[in-house]
């Protein structure tokens, strides 16, 4: 992996290059192995937070680890193209649209001591539109190689705050197309629906239960890619304790290794359909 700039990544993608890189500024990483018609995202795995923020903030460092989504890349990383975020959403949020992406409060809880500066504010989307630059020139590029892409937008979640039983999987579908993709929604989830887990955990997968697919990250790409489909895929916490902070790894190892052929099986399906 090599530290770049942004206008050298998408230069290299531009240029149908293969590599790995995080950005120069470490907001993000981006790996293509190969060009394939699909993408693995995980806007919501970074936690990191930048120091000029840590004395005004409210929240701990446990607070926003409980929020973030931690090793949604992991699950997705032997995928050929895969694009995760490095920051915490509690800089500055990936999966919200510019005008929203900066909290102010953050699940009922105030964010911040005192208002973030302009500069601050300025520093974070800064980093949010640069992301948005890459995943437009990365889209762009492969709609021009491919008649239509499938994009894996890999999410996690706290399921013990449900007070109800809760699926292991939940998919968002509400802005995509129901009548053009739908029956490929519901094949999605059916596949999550049958991966095999350790530890007793019975795979199960709802659509639009806990979550609807309201990010920014799916409607961008839906927005301005015509042949281009998004699943908002959420995985319920069950590879960590969510209270606690303890990381289950063979949890989080069945699922990356599923996903090797899970996901291409998916995308052949994708291919195969007459959309």
């Amino acid at each position: 992996m090599h530290k770049r700039t942004v206008d050298d990544i998408i230069l290299l993608i531009e240029g149908g290059a293969c590599f790995e890189a995080v950005s120069d500024d470490y907001s993000f990483t981006i790996k293509i192995e190969k060009y394939v018609p699909f993408v693995c995202g995980a806007v919501h795995d970074g936690h990191q937070f930048r120091k000029s923020l840590w004395d005004n903030c409210l929240h701990t460092e446990y607070d926003r680890w409980y929020e973030e989504d931690p090793f949604t890349k992991q699950m997705v990383q032997s995928l050929p193209i895969v694009i995760a975020g490095c920051d915490s959403r509690f800089e500055y949020d990936l999966n919200r649209e510019p005008e929203r992406a900066i909290y102010e409060d953050a699940w009922g809880k105030q964010l911040w001591k005192s208002p973030l500066s302009s500069n601050e504010k300025k520093a974070s989307l800064a980093k949010h539109s640069n992301f948005y630059r890459v995943v437009q020139a990365l889209i762009s590029k492969l709609e021009t190689i491919f008649p239509k892409v499938l994009v894996f937008d890999m999410h996690s979640y706290n399921w013990k705050r449900w007070e109800r039983e809760v699926p292991v999987w939940n998919l968002g579908t509400i802005n995509i197309n129901q009548q053009r993709f739908g029956s490929l929604t519901h094949l999605w989830s059916g596949m999550l629906g049958e991966m095999q887990l350790p530890n007793g955990v019975r795979s199960t997968s709802k659509i639009n239960d806990t979550f609807q697919g309201n990010g920014y990250f799916l409607k961008y790409i839906t927005g301005n890619f015509g042949n281009t489909l998004v699943l908002a895929t959420e995985i319920a916490k069950v590879y960590c304790d969510e209270l606690t902070g303890i990381v289950y790894p063979e949890m989080v190892h069945a699922v990356e290794e599923q996903f090797k052929s899970l996901i291409p099986e998916m995308v052949n399906k994708f291919e195969q359909a007459n959309v």
